[in-house]
């Protein structure tokens, strides 16, 4: 009996060394993690990636929006609505009571790679520059009501609720964008880099012999443009006149804002505001052929710009405060004009 006893003491002795190395296993493996989630500090997403002078090589979706877990649903729903547009607010959406925007353009045929290139409209940071004032409408405006404006002009559709659940997931993308992928928009522009206005009018045999040159491969020769072989995707490349493409009131539709556009990213590809392809004068003859043709009309333009003063002077609709012709607002040459509202309202105006 006594040595039974003492068999059972060195077992329990063993047993309580043993739970006493696993129990201080587990306390240093508490402590241990602890330590790592204080210390831990996510690696931005943009050091993961090969980049040359802050921009990134390529511009892929998959990689850094689609199949990235990091990214939260309601940003990857944002995605989905300014990339496939017409698939999830347009007309080849299934539900019809989701169907805003009127054409089947997609908002980042626009605002390339995304919304993060430099020199397309970027939207990286703008979130900050809201609420801001802005002529159109002659009041401070929100950030919703900008897109709003895009849904009834870019897109040729209607707005949206501000609370709807498709404005909250777009502003959701790019406020993500501008906090994890900042380091993809090389430089901070507002809206697209300026050019240098040619002192003549737009010159249409030229724009049209600059777009069969440049354009047409992806355009298409009647501005028709290329759609995903995966059909509800929308276009590859955008349609630039016709039914289906932006209407007469989108800033687009102004020679000055659509040549900085192209002079800064077109032809896709092979030209960045960096290194553009085009010379301003060109960019300038494409941009006045392009809006030469015609597009879908919007309603009630003659409301734009309250302030008449205050309309760009490349607005193709009057009215406005000026005695220059129709002609010359949609086609130039626009500096004497600029230089009117310099000297009679004191307006220094770029477009």
């Amino acid at each position: 009996m006594p040595r039974i006893i003492v068999v059972l003491e060195s077992i329990f002795k063993q047993l309580v060394r043993r739970l006493t190395f696993l129990f201080s296993a587990l306390i240093g493996l508490v402590i241990l993690i602890a330590l790592i989630l204080v210390t831990y500090k996510k690696e931005p997403i943009i050091e993961q990636l090969d980049v040359v002078n802050q921009t990134i090589l390529e511009w892929d979706s998959e990689k850094l929006i689609i199949d990235n877990p990091e990214v939260p649903d309601e940003v990857k729903q944002g995605y989905y609505l300014v990339a496939e547009s017409s698939k999830y607010m347009g007309p080849l959406a299934k539900e019809p009571l989701k169907r805003y925007a009127g054409n089947n353009l997609s908002c980042t045929n626009c605002h390339l790679n995304g919304g993060t290139l430099s020199g397309s409209a970027s939207w990286i940071g703008i979130l900050e520059r809201f609420p801001q004032f802005r002529g159109r409408e002659n009041k401070i405006g929100t950030i919703e009501e900008r897109i709003n404006g895009c849904m009834e002009r870019s897109m040729n559709g209607v707005k949206f609720d501000e609370t709807s659940v498709q404005m909250k997931a777009m502003i959701a993308y790019i406020d993500w964008i501008s906090k994890e992928l900042e380091d993809l928009n090389s430089k901070n522009f507002k809206g697209y880099p300026a050019i240098k206005l040619p002192e003549l009018a737009v010159d249409l045999n030229a724009g049209s012999q600059i777009y069969v040159r440049e354009c047409v491969l992806c355009h298409g020769k009647n501005g028709e443009g290329i759609r995903y072989e995966d059909f509800d995707k929308g276009y590859l490349y955008p349609p630039l006149w016709g039914d289906d493409t932006y209407n007469d009131g989108a800033g687009m539709h102004r020679v000055i804002t659509a040549a900085a556009f192209i002079k800064n990213n077109m032809p896709y590809l092979q030209a960045t505001w960096e290194e553009p392809k085009l010379t301003d004068e060109e960019a300038y003859n494409v941009a006045g052929y392009i809006n030469s043709f015609q597009r879908p009309e919007k309603q009630n333009k003659t409301a734009d710009f309250p302030d008449k003063k205050l309309k760009p002077v490349s607005t193709p609709y009057g009215p406005w405060t000026d005695n220059f012709s129709p002609k010359q607002h949609k086609y130039g040459p626009y500096p004497p004009m600029i230089s009117f509202y310099q000297k009679t309202f004191g307006l220094t105006k770029t477009k």
